[in-house]
Order: structure tokens, then C-alpha cells, then sequence
């Protein structure tokens, strides 16, 4: 249980501002994350990792000399937004570009992505680096698909140590997707996390039983066995890992992390480890530099993983170089850092946008827009524990709270914007920014984009007509799959946006208005979005345990149904519509 917070709300941003005061000799905070306190020399490739919150001492507790140069810092458990990721990047850079590093999963992918094209359209170089170690969330053969767990930690280090020696930017890049291509990771879980605020955990494991191959998300076990003893775990763990074992020649040497995940002992981790250790020496493996504790937790889960990387000598060398950050420290750091002062670190800040009065009939179809992204807010509100519940089935249980937040921030920045007397598309600009701005995430990302690209399609000059809204919503679709990258079937909120656009259209076609044709195409919708739970899903976070998934229909699909039908509601009760 994690008992202790203020709102569970802003339980990410009050623990970053008390690392911060905590840690003032390493870091300072910037807006989305933090950075180091005393900038590295110019002309030091940076290296910015990240993620969601839940994982101290990942992702900030290793910012510092020898390790990273920022962290951005999501919400608990969900990817922090391409705007985070842009300013920590921005705030990083030591003139020789940046190179991001986080764990395999599609918000993250999709944030990280959209930030380093926006740095690269400012002349900073950057290119992702995305770490890929869970053997149990994908066969061999798919390596590309599998999660990021606490791989993460010997990449971030190989990528840190090789910037700090001196790498250029092509060269971090290579050493870090060699340090990932060497690294395998196995996890098992005793019992589930709690969300700060929540009664009750994302998963539960029954008694005498074990989750393998869980996530650090919250993500429960891919499957489940007896409760084994500590020899018993080490030799499961040891051996899915060997089965797994590069082709390298010579002595295999490999750097070992046997990772608790928040509720594990230290004394219980090194009983394992105790048994770890021999049974890697039987198998000829050589162990340099074990570690054994928490590196990579979530939050409160009882569970252990074990990662092996497969080294070589440059491998090993950067593996063992000096590192000093609030916690994890390795060695003497002795290169000098440049102090901020010396440094001109003006951002550069965003261009500020021209507010641009809209006529009556503009200004009449904001007000419109407004009213139903406040019912919209106020419904996501409301089913906030049910989305989790059901994105807990298969997932990590962050789609409520993210969409409660998401549409929070929208409509107070709606309300502002439309306070300026601005039409629809720039309400919907200004919502859709903060949206994906304050959710994070993979849904962040989408539903911001996709308010964006829905308020190009409505007028300033007259009121929105039935084709207006038909032609905006197969915009917003184009723009959720561009970007997603999913199909029909894959059991996402395409599933039901598809039809939902495809009954808009007809309905318009045969005549209906537009509040008539919006509340028919929600109803095709809400069935869609029920009909996902005979799906398996095949992309996201969910795809580790698709037969887990069946039965339960989709947290995005569901969540959609539910925007569009009190959309509905509010389209029907104004004439604007």
C-alpha cells in the first residue's frame, strides 16, 4: 500500500519537487523532469532517460557525472508527454545533441519520437534508443516487441559512461543498442502495487502462488506457478536467462542486476543471489560487478527480476566507469563539470501564439465546444476507478487517472482560450495541447492530437455544419492512427473510433443533422467498444497478456464510447451544433 501522499493526483510532481530540495548539489528541476545541477562540458553527447514515476531510484536517482544528464518524469506508471520529453532534452543538450533512452512501450515510443523531431526541426540532434530486455513479453523472434524492464538500468549506464568518456553521438547510439542487444531480463512477482490514493492493488497474486514475467508497471505475471524457495527462484531465473544467451565466443562475462521491486528485502534478494551466483559459475559465466538491490521498483510490488548482459570489453569498461549520482554511486568521479553560470542556458522558449478574435458564430461554436469538454471531464471523472479496473486486467492501470487528468487540464485551458473570444479550432488547440501535456501517455498523446486535428475542420466564420463534424472526426482518426499505429482489431480505441466515424459519415449522408448523426454514431461506437472484449489485443502494453485481455473490452475503446455519447448529449442541447 502506498500510504503515504497529498493528492494522489499530483503524488509525481510533489515527490520530484522533494527529490529536488532534497538532492541540490545533483539536480535542479525543469519543466517535465530535472537535469544536472552543474552542466557536463560542451560538446558531451547527453543522455536523457525516462519514463513513468514508480521506479526511484530510476529514472531520476541517476542523474549525475558518469550517468545521465536528465530525466523526464511521467505520471506514475505512464509515459510523461513529448512536451516533458522536449524541455528536458532542450535543458540537457551540451551542444553535441541528445540521445534519448527509455523502456519499450508505445507512449513512450510515441512522446520520445515527437520530442526528438521537434528538437531536430530546432538543429539539436537527437535519435531514441529504446531498450528491449523482458524475455517473457515476447519470443526470441520478436525481440523488437519486448518491454523495457531493468535492462534499462545497464543501457542508461553503458550510454551515460561512453558520453562522459567522450563518444561522439553516433558512437553512444551504437554502444548503447549493443549494450541492449547483449541484455535479458526475468521478472516474478509475490504480489501487486498500489496507486497512491487506491485501497486496493493492480493485481493480486493468490497465496502460494507467483506471477512470472511480470512488467514494472503494475503489469501482472504472464503466468502463474507455485511459490518456490530461494534456490528454487534463482535456478528459474538463471535458466531462462541462459537459455536465451547471445553468441559471444570465448568465457561468456556478463554484468548481473538481481533487482528487487519495492516490498523484497535486501536480506531475501541476497539469499537468492547467493544461489544465483553459483549457478552462473557452473554454467561457466563469469559475474563482473553483481549488483543486488533496487534499481529499477514498482513502487510497492513484491517481486525480484534478474538481468544478464552479455559483455565485452568495451562493454565491461563502461559497465565498471565512475559514477556519482544521488543513488548509485560507483568509483571516483573525477572530471570536472562546467557550473551552470558559465553556460548560456536560455530555453528557447515556445512562439507565442497570436489570439485571433473570432466572429459571433465562431465565438457561438467554442462556447459549445466548452460545454461539452467540461461534461466530458466531468464524466471521465466519474469513471475514473472502472477505466483503471479495467485497464488493470491486462495493463497498468493508469488509463482513468490519465484521462481525468488529460480532460482536466483541456478544459481549463479551453476556458481561458475561449475567455480571449478565440473560435473552435483555437479551443480545441489549446485543449488538445494541455491534454497531452498533463495526461502523458500513450492516450495523452492521441487524444491531444486528435482534438487538434478535429478543431482544424471547424469554422470560425459560421456555424459547424453535420460535414464539419464528419470531416473533423475522420481527421482525428487519420491522426490516432498515423500515430498509433493500430488497426482495426488490434483492441485499442480504434476499435471503436472506426465505426464511430464510418456511422457519423452515413448518417450525415442520409440527411440527419448533426447532433442526430453524433449520437447515432456514439451508439455504434459504445456497442464497438463492448465487442472488444472478445478481441486479443496485439499492439501496447496489454499484448504480453493478450489471453488475460479476453472478456474484458478495452479501457481506450470503452473511454471513447463514453466521450463521444456525452458529446451527444451536449450537441443535442444546443442549437449551435
Amino acid at each position: 500500500m502506498t500510504r503515504l501522499y497529498d493528492d494522489p493526483a499530483s503524488f509525481a510532481e510533489d515527490m520530484v519537487e522533494g527529490f529536488v530540495a532534497a538532492n541540490p548539489g545533483y539536480v535542479r528541476q525543469v519543466p517535465g523532469g530535472v537535469v544536472r545541477s552543474r552542466r557536463a562540458r560542451r560538446g558531451k553527447v547527453a543522455v536523457v532517460t525516462g519514463g513513468g514515476s514508480g521506479h526511484y531510484p530510476a529514472f531520476c536517482g541517476v542523474v549525475g557525472p558518469g550517468f545521465a544528464d536528465g530525466a523526464v518524469i511521467g505520471n506514475i506508471f505512464t509515459s510523461p508527454s513529448a512536451e516533458d520529453a522536449y524541455s528536458v532534452g532542450r535543458a540537457a543538450d551540451n551542444g553535441a545533441g541528445v540521445v534519448f533512452s527509455f523502456g519499450n512501450y508505445a507512449g513512450d515510443n510515441m512522446n520520445f519520437g515527437l520530442a526528438v523531431e521537434r528538437l531536430e526541426r530546432e538543429g539539436i540532434r537527437a535519435h531514441n534508443v529504446v531498450v528491449t530486455d523482458d524475455v517473457a513479453s515476447a519470443p526470441a523472434e520478436e525481440h523488437a516487441k519486448r518491454r523495457g524492464v531493468v535492462g534499462d538500468f545497464v543501457v542508461f549506464k553503458v550510454a551515460s559512461a561512453a558520453a562522459e568518456e567522450g563518444y561522439s553521438f553516433d558512437e553512444v547510439v551504437r554502444v548503447a543498442e549493443h549494450a541492449n542487444d547483449r541484455t535479458r531480463s526475468l521478472g516474478v512477482a509475490f504480489d501487486g502495487c498500489t496507486l497512491p490514493g487506491q485501497d486496493h492493488p493492480l493485481f493480486e497474486v493468490p497465496a502460494g502462488r507467483m506471477g512470472l514475467g511480470l512488467g514494472i508497471h503494475g503489469e501482472p505475471g504472464v503466468s502463474e506457478r507455485d511459490m518456490p524457495s530461494a534456490s528454487e527462484l534463482a535456478k528459474i531465473l538463471v535458466d531462462g536467462l541462459l537459455a536465451e544467451a547471445p553468441e559471444t565466443g570465448g568465457t561468456p562475462r556478463v554484468a548481473a542486476i538481481l533487482n528487487g521491486l519495492g516490498a523484497t528485502k535486501y536480506e531475501e534478494l541476497f539469499v537468492v543471489w547467493r544461489t544465483a551466483s553459483r549457478l552462473l559459475a557452473e554454467a561457466g559465466v563469469e559475474v563482473v560487478a553483481p549488483e543486488v538491490g533496487e534499481l529499477v521498483t514498482s513502487l510497492d510490488m513484491a517481486g525480484c527480476s534478474l538481468t544478464l548482459t552479455w559483455l565485452d570489453d568495451e562493454l565491461e569498461r563502461l559497465w565498471q566507469a565512475p559514477v556519482d549520482t544521488p543513488a548509485y554511486r560507483k568509483g571516483t568521479v573525477s572530471q570536472p563539470e562546467t557550473d551552470e553560470s558559465d553556460v548560456d542556458e536560455e530555453l528557447r522558449a515556445p512562439a507565442e501564439r497570436v489570439t485571433v478574435v473570432a466572429p459571433a458564430e465562431g465565438q457561438a461554436t467554442a462556447a459549445v465546444v466548452v460545454k461539452a469538454l467540461h461534461t466530458v471531464a466531468d464524466a471521465l471523472r466519474d469513471a475514473e476507478d472502472e477505466l483503471g479496473r479495467l485497464d488493470a486486467i491486462a495493463g497498468d492501470g493508469d488509463h482513468g487517472r490519465g484521462m481525468t487528468r488529460g480532460s482536466s487540464a483541456a478544459v481549463a485551458a479551453a476556458d481561458e482560450a475561449a475567455a480571449q473570444g478565440v473560435g473552435p479550432a483555437a479551443v480545441l488547440l489549446a485543449a488538445g495541447d494541455a491534454w497531452a501535456a498533463k495526461a502523458g501517455g500513450t492516450s495523452g498523446a492521441l487524444w491531444g492530437a486528435a482534438l487538434r486535428s478535429f478543431g482544424d475542420l471547424l469554422p470560425d466564420h459560421r456555424e459547424a455544419t453535420g460535414g464539419d463534424l464528419a470531416a473533423g472526426a475522420a481527421a482525428a482518426l487519420a491522426t490516432v492512427q498515423r500515430l498509433g499505429r493500430a488497426e482495426p482489431g488490434d483492441k485499442t480505441l480504434v476499435d471503436a473510433m472506426v465505426p464511430f466515424v464510418s456511422e457519423l459519415r452515413a448518417a450525415i449522408d442520409s440527411g440527419a443533422g448533426g447532433a442526430q448523426a453524433w449520437q447515432q454514431a456514439a451508439e455504434a461506437a459504445a456497442k464497438a467498444a463492448e465487442r472488444t472484449a472478445e478481441l486479443r489485443p496485439r499492439t501496447g502494453r496489454a499484448r504480453p497478456l493478450a489471453e488475460r485481455s479476453v472478456g474484458t473490452p478495452d479501457p481506450g475503446a470503452t473511454s471513447f464510447a463514453l466521450v463521444m455519447g456525452r458529446i451527444g448529449e451536449v450537441l443535442a442541447a444546443n442549437t449551435a451544433a
